[in-house]
This record gives structure tokens, C-alpha cells and sequence, in this order.
């Protein structure tokens, strides 16, 4: 073999081996990239799962604080029935201008009670006309006064049809300008739904009402 064809076989040679090297090299990189782009997966994958156990962990505490608030909401005591219980004395200041409430301590009103603390001068309320009054009114077992017209600073007016059945008969024979005491059953009052916060079931109650106007009811109510 010349010289020249072994010049050429050799760089024949060497051309295949730069070529076996590159390709060696770029194999090389693909791995790295494959190597790199595997990490970075698991990371996320990893990252997904904190996230969703940490999201499970939130719903959980979501679930358990609505639980104790319907377990507290279910577990709360019902208002206590006032039937039986005594008639103390008025617990509560009185609003400004307003009467004493002459609560006749001890057991309650069984039937309606009814007495005049002072007589007016004008004409005596009918039933079912429409009066205008200022009124306080005291629970019987707490004391507590619950309404009052005095406190709000002005009459109120209504027809005599609209009230609680103890109003309904207690004001009609009243003078205009007289206050009368009223004690009334639970059963002529709210009963054993009570009312609100202040008036609970089968509680009785104490009125001081003070007739200001009386006349037919014409449709116009307070």
C-alpha cells in the first residue's frame, strides 16, 4: 500500500472516531437533559402532594368546626318554662316618666287581674276600639321589663282586636286619662311560645297601662 492510501485510510479513521465521539457526546447530553427533567418532576410531584395533604388537613378542620358549631347549636338548652314559678319585683330602672309596677310578689295570676291605680276623667274605653296608651310591662319570675312605651319616648296606638287577649279584656271599662294594673296568665298572654328573649314560655305578666285617647276603630291601627 503507497503512502497516499495510508494517509487516507487513516483519516478515514479518524473521522469515524470524531464521528462515534460526537455521537457519544450528544447521548451523553440527552441523558442529562432526561436526568434533569426526571428531578424536576419528582420535585413537583412531590410539591403536589404536600399541597393536596395539606388541603385535605384544612377540609378536615372545616369539617370539625362545622360539626362543634351544629353540635353546639343543637346542644344549646331551649328557654325554660315559667309555669309555676313566683312573681318577683320589678329588676329593672325604670324609663324616665315612667310608673311603678306594683307586682304582687309570689304565686302567679291564674285568671286575669285587674286594678285601677287611678280613675280618669273621660270617656270609658269600649271593646275593640282603638286605643292610644303608654304602657310598661314586667315579666313575672324575672322582673324583668320587657316593653315600654316610656322608654321609647312616645304613645303607643292600636286597636284593641290586635293585642294579646289579655289587653283585649283588661283596658275596656277604663276612663281616658286612668292607669290600671294589669296580671296576666300565660294563657292569655304568649303562652308557651313566650316571646323574644325577655318573655319566655308560660311567663306571665305585668302591666301598668295609662289610656291617653279611645275611639272606633276605623281601620287605622298602631
Amino acid at each position: 500500500m503507497s503512502g497516499a492510501q495510508k494517509n487516507r485510510q487513516r483519516a478515514v479513521q479518524r473521522a469515524r472516531a470524531e464521528r462515534i465521539r460526537a455521537a457519544q457526546q450528544r447521548a451523553a447530553q440527552r441523558r442529562r437533559r432526561l436526568l434533569a427533567i426526571g428531578a424536576v418532576v419528582g420535585v413537583l410531584a412531590l410539591v403536589a402532594i404536600l399541597v393536596l395533604t395539606m388541603g385535605g388537613d384544612d377540609d378536615k378542620t372545616d369539617v370539625t368546626a362545622a360539626d362543634q358549631s351544629t353540635t353546639t347549636a343543637t346542644s344549646a338548652a331551649p328557654a325554660q318554662s315559667a309555669a309555676g314559678k313566683p312573681c318577683v319585683k320589678v329588676a329593672d330602672p325604670l324609663p324616665a316618666g315612667a310608673p311603678e309596677v306594683p307586682v304582687k310578689e309570689g304565686p302567679p295570676p291564674e285568671k286575669l287581674i285587674m286594678e285601677d291605680l287611678s280613675e280618669g276623667t273621660g270617656a270609658v274605653v269600649r271593646p275593640e276600639e282603638t286605643v292610644t296608651v303608654n304602657y310598661i310591662g314586667v315579666a313575672c319570675s324575672t322582673g324583668k321589663i320587657f316593653d315600654s312605651s316610656y322608654g321609647r319616648g312616645e304613645p303607643a296606638t292600636f286597636a284593641l282586636t290586635e293585642v294579646i287577649p289579655g289587653w283585649t279584656q283588661g283596658i275596656p271599662g277604663m276612663k281616658i286619662g286612668g292607669k290600671r294594673l294589669l296580671g296576666i296568665p300565660s294563657a292569655l298572654a304568649y303562652g308557651p311560645q313566650g316571646q323574644g328573649a325577655d318573655i319566655g314560655p308560660d311567663e306571665p305578666l305585668w302591666f301598668v297601662v295609662e289610656v291617653l285617647d279611645s275611639k272606633p276603630t276605623g281601620g287605622a291601627t298602631g
